[in-house]
């Protein structure tokens, strides 16, 4: 791994503090002159749904995302790098994911958190189930394609 940047890797029930995270991973870091964030939020799908519902396996969903945030520390010069995902229930407007990445220079930090984004919205092992404003029962989400075409193109060089 270079410069033996250990990427933070979490998975949690609770919300997150994105200024709070930013700091975690710049303190005294005089070497940092990017710093990318990526926050998702859940959308009420214009007013369809009360809740997106998470669900992971514990343990391998953190292996999974953490090998792969081990493999953007090993493509891209990083000074620092956190993911944090939530599971549970999540209303409209909360945080749902953060990816954090720290670098000397900004084209590594926004290359690495967009490779690390598109593999968690194609293939972290996470199920989602909508909740529907008007009590309906609500699906379980497929991935999308572009989502699959967007992971993929990471892999198309090699």
């Amino acid at each position: 791994m270079s410069g033996a940047v250990l990427p933070v890797v979490r998975i949690q029930r609770q919300d997150f503090d994105v200024a709070a995270e930013i700091a975690r991973l710049t303190q005294g870091r005089a070497d940092i002159g990017a710093v990318v964030t990526f926050s998702g939020l859940c959308r009420d799908e214009q007013g369809a749904l009360s809740a997106l519902e998470l669900e992971h396996y514990p343990g391998m969903a953190e292996a999974e995302i953490a090998r792969i945030a081990v493999e953007a520390v090993e493509r891209w010069p990083l000074q620092g790098l956190t993911a944090i995902h939530r599971h549970g229930k999540i209303a409209p407007g909360e945080n749902i994911v953060l990816v954090v990445a720290a670098s000397a220079h900004r084209h590594a930090a926004f290359e690495a958190a967009n490779f690390l984004m598109d593999y968690l919205k194609s293939r972290a092992p996470f199920w989602k189930k909508e909740h529907r404003a008007d009590g309906s029962e609500g699906g379980w989400v497929e991935a999308k394609e572009a989502d699959a075409n967007a992971a993929q193109r990471w892999y198309q060089s090699e």
